[in-house]
């Protein structure tokens, strides 16, 4: 990963330059913008593997740029603000952002972060059509499930649940469009119906459900899929 370009959008001097020791550390090359026209610039000249983006920026906010960013680029968009209300957080995810960090935040959280969307988007690139987990499979096109080898029946509200999660496998997915694709005739479509399924999914994926390692609850916004770095040999 040596050398890939992270655009960081902040005006905070302190902030860029924490980040910008954090990125170097972690083998990157930062770019820096310290406005939303900047960064909309900067996302289509720079061509950058993936971006950082605050929403408090001087000239505009920064959830209406999200999906800007995203027609400027390919690159996975991992939030990093100091707003920590769940609506702006499903707000920013819902509206094209790959992954949300509060500030102040832990500089190994967010290389970690980084990482997992990086992967996420060569996966994307590559449309691989299953996706592997603690010795689970998940093969969206033949809508079978495995574990260990060993095949895994899900009702069709579980693996609808667990495909939308899988198609974006350590990316949060929001409540809502879990809602919205799982129960499209719904009009009242609550989190309960997907607290319960989700709990059903656990108790027949996980190694242990009491300590859930595949579905990866992110409280008050939506679950995350963890997927393997790798495809088992």
């Amino acid at each position: 990963m040596s050398g890939q370009r992270i655009l960081v959008v902040d005006d905070d001097l302190h902030i860029r330059r924490l980040l910008q020791a954090t990125l170097i550390r972690g083998g990157y090359a930062p770019i820096e913008a310290t406005t939303a026209a900047e960064a909309l610039a900067q996302a289509k000249i720079a061509n950058p593997d993936a971006i950082l983006l605050d929403l408090g920026l001087p000239d505009r906010d920064g959830l209406e740029i999200v999906p800007l960013l995203k027609q400027q680029s390919q690159a996975p968009i991992l939030v990093v603000s100091a707003r920590d209300a769940t609506d702006q957080k499903v707000a920013a995810l819902d509206l094209g952002a790959d992954d949300y960090v509060t500030k102040p935040f832990d500089s190994e959280e967010v290389l970690a972060r980084l990482r997992a969307s990086l992967r996420h988007s060569l996966v994307a690139q590559g449309a691989s059509p299953t996706v592997y987990t603690h010795g689970l499979s998940i093969d969206l096109t033949n809508r079978e499930i495995a574990r260990d080898g060993t095949e895994v029946h899900l009702t069709r509200k579980e693996f609808e649940v667990l495909r939308q999660l899988a198609l974006s496998p350590g990316r949060v997915v929001t409540h809502q469009r879990i809602l919205e694709a799982a129960w499209p005739f719904d009009h009242d479509k609550r989190v309960d119906y997907l607290r319960i399924v989700v709990r059903n999914l656990r108790q027949k994926l996980e190694p242990d459900p009491t300590r859930p390692a595949i579905i990866v609850n992110e409280l008050g916004v939506g679950y995350r899929l963890m997927p393997d770095a790798e495809k088992p040999v």
